[in-house]
């Protein structure tokens, strides 16, 4: 089983506290790194962003206080407000750790624990530490949409036009939509479209992708659980659906929804009504369902992958995204759209892009669509230095004299080795995420994780 988290960090100067600790917890970490003291924790924190961290209360001899842990945490919320720290005390100190989390620490467990609630307290935190960072970046890209940072179906070809008007006459109706095309095409571009201009536009839209979410979390995350529904369910949780309830609600990758679960979903839609993990009482929902795949029509054909009777339920309205080499008339439009964006942001001249190079770019064919283009687009301004742009300022793959994504030999960085392999892995299959990561060994969740530690 794949690990739910990155990283993890102990601090305790007893080394049989720190064991036990890194035993009990991994399997649920990639990786577990243990500090004997806070001293070496606040610059470790300056290089890594851990998941969780646990923190000891008293390190100095016969200290009971709590103060050196206590000391220790304001400096931890201060360097990272979303920290997820949980207290290690002693039985007698419950109440320095009450104060520790009125302090902003998680949550706390006392010595000696049982692993099974030391594993549920740190999932817990780490999970809320991660839904608090999901919760920020999807406020981040509705600002950007909302400043233009991504202008929604760019582009005059008749495909895009077509897209336009099924959107147009879609988005007024309650009619579910499910959106196809390839990776990069912009299809939650279109799925916030939709939403926009339909009559539940006064709700915020609510996301799920599906291929970034763990196959244990599944049926957590879509209908919620109850209080004790499963190791680790420390409280009850609203699933997605019902937190879109008069909203719409966003299936990113819904091809890859378990087919065991796809009859759950089903039920859902129909009987408009969710039942909670660990609940036998149904909960009431109004919602209406945006999905988007990157799976071909003959793939959501097969039974064997996905039920035909929840993709009639999902596809009242089906839009298809062409891909960007059929429609090359538009890659001017957003070289264009995507160099003024970053020229801005980074403080750099406007350039022009010389006819042939941009001849070359128009019969490039972006195997990573529009996200590839704009990608691209950044590295140019980026790395220009001339009066105009040239080929060599672009990044594409399969051109001759391109850069390459190669590791260098003298390169001994681990960090700059993972990124170098996960562009590779990137490139060699196309931006596909789901093949890059079984190429690199890893889950969807934990290449996306690394994707955006690295800024890919």
């Amino acid at each position: 089983m794949d690990p739910t988290f990155s990283l993890a960090v102990v601090v305790d100067d007893d080394p049989d506290i720190s064991l036990a600790a890194r035993l009990a917890l991994r399997d649920m970490f990639e990786r577990i790194e243990a500090l004997p003291s806070p001293a070496e924790l606040l610059p470790f924190l300056k290089r890594e962003s851990p998941d969780a961290i646990l923190l000891d209360l008293n390190f100095e001899r016969a200290a009971t206080d709590g103060r050196e842990g206590l000391d220790t945490l304001a400096r931890i919320m201060k360097v990272d407000p979303d920290a997820a720290v949980v207290i290690i005390t002693a039985h007698g100190a419950v109440s320095v750790a009450v104060e520790a989390i009125k302090r902003g620490a998680s949550d706390f467990v006392a010595k000696p624990w049982s692993n099974e609630r030391l594993a549920a307290t740190v999932r817990s935190a780490a999970a809320l530490r991660q839904s608090k960072i999901d919760a920020r970046v999807e406020r981040s890209r509705a600002s950007e949409l909302a400043h233009g940072a991504e202008t929604p179906l760019l582009g005059e070809a008749a495909a895009m036009q077509r897209v336009r008007s099924l959107i147009e006459r879609a988005a007024p109706t309650d009619a579910n939509v499910v959106i196809l095309g390839e990776n990069g095409t912009g299809k939650e571009i279109v799925a916030r479209e939709v939403h926009r201009l339909s009559r539940r536009s006064a709700e915020p839209m609510v996301s799920i992708d599906l291929g970034a979410t763990s196959e244990t979390l599944f049926e957590s995350e879509l209908f919620g659980h109850v209080k004790g529904a499963f190791t680790g369910a420390a409280g009850e949780r609203i699933g997605r659906l019902k937190a879109a309830d008069h909203s719409s609600l966003f299936l990113d990758e819904v091809g890859n929804l378990p087919l065991h679960l796809q009859p759950k979903l089903l039920t859902a839609l129909e009987q408009r009504q969710v039942v909670p993990v660990g609940s036998n009482r149904p909960v009431p929902i109004d919602v209406r369902v945006i999905a988007a795949t990157n799976m071909s029509q003959d793939q959501l054909a097969d039974e064997t992958r996905f039920r035909q009777d929840l993709l009639f339920r999902l596809n009242t309205i089906e839009i298809h995204l062409p891909p960007l080499r059929e429609r090359r008339e538009d890659i001017p439009l957003l070289l264009d759209h995507y160099l003024g964006i970053y020229a801005r942001k980074y403080d750099r001249p406007l350039r022009q892009i010389p006819p042939a190079t941009l001849e070359t770019l128009m019969h490039h064919d972006w195997p990573g669509n529009v996200r590839a283009l704009r990608h691209a687009a950044e590295r140019a301004v980026i790395m220009a230095d001339g009066d105009h742009y040239g080929l060599e300022d672009f990044p594409l793959p399969g051109r001759a004299g391109a850069p390459a994504v190669a590791i260098p030999q003298t390169t001994l960085n681990l960090d700059q080795l993972e990124k170098q392999m996960i562009e590779r892995a990137l490139r060699m299959h196309h931006f596909n995420i789901s093949l890059a990561a079984s190429e690199l060994g890893l889950s969807r969740g934990a290449l996306y994780r690394r994707m955006e530690k690295h800024g890919l």
